[in-house]
């Protein structure tokens, strides 16, 4: 049977995220995928409504939710590793391109084409660029978990991320990190 797609990136469930660091709750890709999603669905938002924008924050939700796909088979590389060197980051953005054609392969040649612009999108699109800043925003809220729970290895992540996030020029960025990013950090019992 070829039309494993569906099956495999399920498995995204069993891929740990932050291997290089303690954690006191280990997170899968799954799950940073669907916080990254329903991140990048209220960026877009706040972007259209408070900022005049004109981004389809479905689109960007769902391209946040296969934008880690190919590490069904290439696993999470961590960032100091991805990002020693620009011949590791080419080398790594290669074996993740063979990663995606690999993946799509698993699907019925009729669903290929709608597939591979979710898995292997335009990089450059508006869309896109908010599932990048939900992908950072996603790590500061796993940092702040981490945080709270007295885990101290993840303070310097926590501050090149808050870093990354506020050298970015785009207001709805701030808008979520000022509106929502905190209640993140808060106890059911807090949240109600």
């Amino acid at each position: 049977m070829k039309d494993k797609f569906f099956s495999l990136i399920g498995r995204l469930r069993y891929i740990d995220r932050w291997s290089l660091m303690r954690n006191t709750r280990k997170e899968s890709v799954a799950e940073h995928s669907y916080v990254t999603a329903l991140v990048a669905h209220a960026l877009c938002v706040l972007h259209n409504e408070r900022f005049g924008g004109q981004v389809n924050a479905e689109r960007a939700a769902l391209l946040a939710l296969y934008h880690e796909a190919a590490e069904v088979f290439t696993g999470d590389m961590p960032t100091p590793a991805k990002y020693y060197s620009q011949e590791i980051r080419s080398a790594y953005k290669a074996i993740e391109k063979d990663a995606e054609r690999k993946l799509l392969g698993f699907l019925p040649c009729d669903l290929k084409a709608r597939y591979a612009d979710l898995v292997s999108p335009d990089t450059q699109s508006e869309e896109y660029k908010f599932v990048k800043y939900a992908d950072k925003i996603a790590a500061l809220i796993k940092c702040e978990e981490e945080l709270a729970a007295g885990n101290s290895e993840f303070a310097a992540a926590k501050k090149s991320t808050l870093q990354a996030l506020h050298a970015v020029d785009q207001p709805a960025v701030e808008c979520f990190l000022q509106t929502f990013a905190d209640s993140f950090g808060l106890s059911l019992d807090e949240s109600l």
